[in-house]
């Protein structure tokens, strides 16, 4: 009877214990409820916090700039990278290049210095490792990560962040560089409307076949291609510095989220716009190519792409010939 009545007491004490417990998870998850309520309709606490939402403990947002960045600029970026070298690798194909006509002369004029040489470099290796490692960050989830084990991707996208986050120093210095030293040679002139007009004699068929339209220093599509390149890299170097230093400008939740849209947007159009100018260096252009390696290019080069550039330095004097 003893052993009973302490087996009973036993399962009174569990059974009161488990009644304690039952009410004192239910009470905290009310109490939660309640806070989070409040919270929501913006009840404000203390902090030590001195940031400038240091009031608010939930930063809302609108959830359809997520859906912007996942549903239409991440194929964005993927249609601007390996569309455009599809376009250009079908168009070559078709078309074919632009050859010099009276081949190369051996004669070669200068035309960038070499600091130019050297700032044209600094904006276009960090730019096209940028395009790379944005291409994964913003888009992988979609086109790697599904062939690849969790432990590879893990490394992949650490590694992406990484390269990115260090690259976009150096791309700044080189884009304003670029913007300040080369604006002067990149203004529009009215013979630039004739240049897009026959697709700067780029087009080896139809009445486009043979055209060699007059062009400055900088043809009219190395004109719109500067300006975009001023233009967005100005939008991805403010943009940047927000998202890359948060504990110096402290953005809102918001505003970080237009700034991550806003460098996106702009990446995908500067990515497009690589794409051609690198076709259009290295293999449309027939001898384009040596202006960035060596800073001169040929003379023959010269009078068909850039007449007016050529005359000038001959009037004025300053034509001069690598030795």
């Amino acid at each position: 009877m003893k052993k009973i009545l302490i087996a009973l007491s036993v399962a009174l004490s569990l059974l009161f214990c488990g009644f304690a417990l039952a009410n004192t998870a239910e009470e905290p998850s009310s109490a939660n409820e309640l806070m989070w309520t409040q919270v929501k309709e913006g009840a404000q606490g203390v902090t030590t916090s001195k940031g400038q939402a240091h009031n608010q403990l939930i930063n809302t947002y609108d959830m359809r700039v997520f859906q912007l960045r996942s549903d239409l600029l991440a194929p964005a970026i993927m249609a601007a990278l390996f569309g455009m070298i599809i376009v250009f690798v079908l168009f070559v194909k078709v078309n074919g290049i632009s050859k010099l006509h009276g081949g190369f002369s051996g004669k070669m004029v200068h035309r960038w210095s070499k600091f130019d040489v050297s700032i044209h470099w600094l904006g276009a290796i960090p730019c096209l490792l940028l395009i790379l490692t944005g291409l994964t960050l913003l888009a992988g989830r979609f086109f790697f990560h599904p062939y690849l084990s969790e432990g590879l991707w893990a490394g992949l996208i650490n590694a992406a962040k990484l390269v990115h986050d260090y690259m976009a120093i150096p791309f700044m210095f080189g884009w304003l560089l670029m913007t300040v030293l080369w604006a002067k040679n990149q203004m529009p002139k009215m013979y630039d409307i004739k240049w897009m007009i026959v697709v700067g004699g780029y087009i080896n068929f139809g009445p486009f076949k043979g055209k060699h339209p007059d062009a400055g220093f900088a043809n009219a599509g190395e004109k719109l291609w500067f300006w975009t390149f001023a233009l967005f890299g100005l939008v991805i170097c403010a943009s940047g510095m927000l998202l890359l230093f948060p504990n110096i400008f402290e953005p809102s939740r918001t505003l970080s989220l237009i700034a991550l849209v806003l460098h996106s947007v702009s990446a995908i159009i500067i990515t497009a716009f690589s794409i051609v100018h690198i076709f259009m260096a290295t293999v449309m252009s027939e001898g384009g190519m040596e202006c960035m390696v060596s800073g001169y290019c040929d003379e023959n080069w010269a009078t068909q792409h850039h007449n007016l550039w050529f005359d000038e330095i001959k009037q004025n004097g300053t034509l001069t010939y690598k030795k």
